[in-house]
């Protein structure tokens, strides 16, 4: 029996593919058989951080391995993304980023040139969280209305405070901004503590807030929320209406997702089985009672819902980036 050439050449780049596929599924199914390193941007303490740690303790549990986190926080998140991309595509050190690092950055820092799902890939999902207008207790704003009537009477007269350029915080008012033609001005703080401090006392007269960083000056009495930048209501703050109950832009949603990336190379097998393994512990029922507390909504996307999700927020934060001349270069 004798073969031609081509079917010869065919037969040996069929039994390649099948070593592949076949090198691919053990590597799946070994994995991991050595501790796991999650880098994380947000600070130990942070509501991301939070979550992340019982994650890992519940992915270490399953795993039967050592799931280790590295806080590196600082640097806008280039310090956490740096470290990460110098590590191995194997699937044994994953990035933890909001959709603001994955899709804000590459508009943020244009000099850098830097755009993050060039260099990693979505893996897993874990929460999304949203975000409230809040005001002084004392404030004599009672809705969404006010505040805009307010800021239509007296332009780039009334300030607002935000966590950082760049943050959920600081685009979603220029969001509102957009949305209602007011005019606003920004001050940004390094501490999220002194930020809602200042907005508790009427110093800064409103803020973007999410749960887990405004419940200590809400619970003290001196916060209250005007609206959720939501299209629902949620459970935790039944209460507080939605952006258009309460006389906002109904379109206007603020919200930000976390995710965790791999540098890019990691094989199919391992990001199918991570994200498997991820949905699992996320749906356990000790880690949802404690999304409740923060208002977390848990996430159970694929890698490509990931990337459609960044996708569509990148759009709105170029066009608002671009509208408001903001820069971090």
């Amino acid at each position: 029996m004798s073969f031609s050439p081509r079917a010869l050449l065919t037969g040996i780049l069929a039994l390649a593919s099948l070593a592949a596929a076949t090198g691919a599924l053990a590597q799946a199914g070994d994995y991991p058989n050595k501790p796991v390193t999650l880098v994380t941007p947000f600070a130990a303490g942070s509501g991301p951080d939070a979550v992340l740690r019982l994650v890992s303790d519940k992915l270490s549990r399953l795993w039967n391995q050592r799931v280790l986190i590295d806080n590196r926080p600082g640097g806008g998140g280039f310090i956490a993304i740096d470290q990460a991309r110098r590590a191995a595509p194997d699937g044994y050190t994953l990035l933890q980023l909001d959709s603001e690092h994955i899709a804000a950055l590459p508009h943020l820092y244009k000099s850098r040139n830097f755009v993050t799902l060039q260099h990693f890939d979505p893996v897993a999902s874990l929460f999304r969280t949203p975000f409230f207008v809040a005001v002084s207790s004392e404030s004599k704003w009672k809705s969404m209305s006010d505040l805009v009537a307010a800021a239509k009477a007296s332009p780039d007269a009334i300030v607002y405070g935000s966590w950082g350029v760049g943050s959920p915080g600081h685009l979603g008012a220029q969001q509102l901004e957009a949305l209602t033609g007011i005019r606003m001005r920004h001050a940004p703080f390094r501490e999220v503590s002194q930020l809602f401090s200042n907005v508790g006392t009427g110093e800064v007269p409103w803020s973007f807030a999410s749960i887990p960083s405004s419940q200590g000056i809400y619970k003290a009495g001196k916060l209250r929320y005007l609206a959720i930048a939501a299209p629902k209501r949620i459970p935790q703050m039944p209460d507080v209406p939605t952006m258009a109950e309460a006389g906002g832009p109904a379109s206007l949603e603020v919200n930000s997702f976390v995710s965790l990336l791999a540098p890019k190379g990691v094989p199919a097998a391992v990001k199918a089985k991570i994200n498997a393994d991820v949905a699992k512990v996320i749906a356990d029922p000790e880690i949802r009672a404690r999304f409740d507390t923060f208002a977390f909504e848990p996430l159970a996307w694929s890698p490509e819902e990931i990337e459609r999700n960044a996708e569509a927020k990148s759009k709105v934060y170029g066009e608002l980036v671009r509208r408001g001349n903001i820069s971090l270069d």
